[in-house]
Parts: structure tokens; C-alpha cells; sequence
């Protein structure tokens, strides 16, 4: 019996990589499409330009036609990752046009199933010129988003092309509005800076890691009958080494309505609703990486 078959886009970056050997280990074939080769080799990488609609569709064609009933579908993680390393239009974009053919592709080829990499940036506190104040917390998926800068815009658009794919084919496309995604190296540069309680604020000290963002990714292919929907994926705690209530107090006194209570270290983006609707649990945890 054939494996079942995953693409996955930039699957050589920080968090791909983690999405490639995650899928690998639950017995998936892995298909990579990234402009660059991993540097370590660990499934078959298609170099392709993602901006460019026919090489996405020769790409993805060989896995699709006779052979789409084995493919299970598509996570989309190949993009710009922030604002401001490129010139405003260039990280719109790209971010914006390879989405798009993606999910285009997808659609083509009768691929019924896209993971969307969003971000917490589509709610505009991270980016913004004058930082504001989240209207309540915690964040959830209600919260209006309000970016200025392209990046946390080209998410927001890119929310919006994945519901009008899914009104067109009934395509099931899952956008996970992620927390800073970290990766084992990284622990040890935040527990470096604890003291500077003001340095994660615009992420509202929140993080994800890349482990449990791949876990979330295989939960959202492999159930059925999502629809179109964004979820926040952030960890149930922060990434600071104080209590939440401290750190409201001391950054976000001006936020009055509090809509759970702020025991421990929570986090102040909620992540109740992709709980509820992939039954998606942490597994790795700040602390317990240090």
C-alpha cells in the first residue's frame, strides 16, 4: 500500500523543517517546495518560485490527476516571515501572490485540503509604528485585526483568498494565526533576556513551538469537514519567566476587560478554540526547555 502523500512549501526554513520530519515520522511521503534545498536532505525538494502560477501547477501536477486520492494536502509555509526585511511591496507581494497560487493550484489539480501559515501580526500590535493596546485579553479569534505594515495585511488578505477558495470549490483551507514560532535553539536566547519584560510585549510574550505547530498541521489534514476557518496556535503559557498578571499590570495596565483569570503564566492569546476544534494539545512546554 502507497504512502500517503503531503506537500509542503518552505519546508527548508526554521519551522518547515520540523513540519518535514514530523510528517515523515507518521509514515507520510513528504514533498518539499521551497526556492532553496535544505541543509539536511531529509525528503524529495522541488525548487520552485511559488510567485510563479505554472511552476506551482507543474510542481504539484505528478501528485495530483490518477494519484490526487493520495495526496492529502497542502501546508503552506513558504513566505516573507516578517515585516520590514524586505521593501513594503515585495513582502506583500509575495506573500499574497504565492498563497494565492497555491491554493489556485490546488483547486486546478482537485487537492482538497490547505494549511495556511497566518500570524498573530494580522492583529497589528506587532508592527505597528505607535504600538496600542490589545482591546481585551486574552486575544482571541474575534479580536479585530488591524495591521498598517504589509506583512500582518498580506495575512489577513491572505484569510480572506481562503475563504472565497473554499465558497468556489469547498476546498477545506485551516489559517493558523501562529505565536512566535521558536525551535530548540532558541529557548536559551529568551531565558537570556527575562529581565527585559518589555522586549516580547508586541507578541503579547507569547510563542509556539515548531514541534506542536507541526502536530497542529497534520491534526488540520487529516480531519474532515473544517471548512474555511483561522485558528489561533500559540502555546497555553508565555515565554516569560513571570506571571501573567505581573506582566499586564506592568505593560497593559490600560486593558480593563480581562475575560479570564490570569493565573500563572497564561497566555494572553487564546488557543480554546483549535483545542475545540482539532482536539490539538501542547506537548512541549517553555520551562521545560531550559
Amino acid at each position: 500500500m502507497s504512502k500517503k502523500t503531503i506537500i509542503i512549501t518552505g519546508g527548508s526554513g526554521k519551522a518547515g523543517v520540523w513540519l518535514v520530519k514530523h510528517f515523515i515520522e507518521q509514515g507520510y511521503e513528504v514533498i518539499n517546495l521551497d526556492w532553496k534545498l535544505p541543509d539536511e536532505p531529509l525528503c524529495r525538494t522541488i525548487i520552485t518560485d511559488l510567485n510563479d502560477l505554472g511552476q506551482v501547477h507543474n510542481a504539484l501536477a505528478p501528485f495530483s490527476g490518477t494519484n490526487r486520492s493520495q495526496v492529502e494536502g497542502i501546508v503552506h509555509f513558504a513566505a516573507i516571515p516578517q515585516a520590514y526585511t524586505h521593501t513594503n511591496d515585495v513582502c506583500f507581494r509575495n506573500n499574497v501572490m504565492n498563497t494565492y497560487n497555491v491554493l489556485e493550484a490546488a483547486a486546478n489539480l482537485g487537492i482538497q485540503k490547505v494549511v495556511l501559515a497566518s500570524s498573530e501580526s494580522s492583529y497589528g500590535m506587532v508592527f505597528a509604528s505607535e504600538y496600542f493596546a490589545p482591546q481585551y485579553l486574552p486575544v482571541d479569534e474575534a479580536h479585530p485585526q488591524l495591521p498598517e505594515d504589509s506583512y500582518g495585511l498580506s495575512k489577513v488578505v491572505n484569510e480572506v483568498t481562503a475563504e472565497a477558495f473554499h465558497r468556489r470549490t469547498g476546498m477545506q483551507v485551516i489559517s493558523f494565526r501562529l505565536g512566535n514560532i521558536l525551535i530548540p535553539e532558541s529557548y536559551a536566547t529568551i531565558q537570556a533576556k527575562f529581565a527585559d519584560t518589555e522586549g516580547r510585549k508586541r507578541i503579547l510574550w507569547s510563542y509556539i513551538d515548531a514541534r506542536d505547530v507541526a502536530s497542529a498541521c497534520r491534526l488540520a489534514i487529516e480531519k474532515d469537514g473544517l471548512g474555511v476557518q483561522a485558528l489561533i496556535l500559540a502555546a497555553d503559557d508565555t515565554s516569560s519567566d513571570r506571571g501573567t498578571q505581573e506582566l499586564v499590570a506592568a505593560h497593559l495596565a490600560q486593558v480593563t476587560d480581562i475575560r479570564v483569570p490570569l493565573e500563572g503564566r497564561i497566555s494572553l492569546l487564546s488557543n480554546a478554540k483549535i483545542k475545540q476544534v482539532l482536539g490539538w494539545e501542547q506537548q512541549i512546554y517553555f520551562m521545560d526547555q531550559l
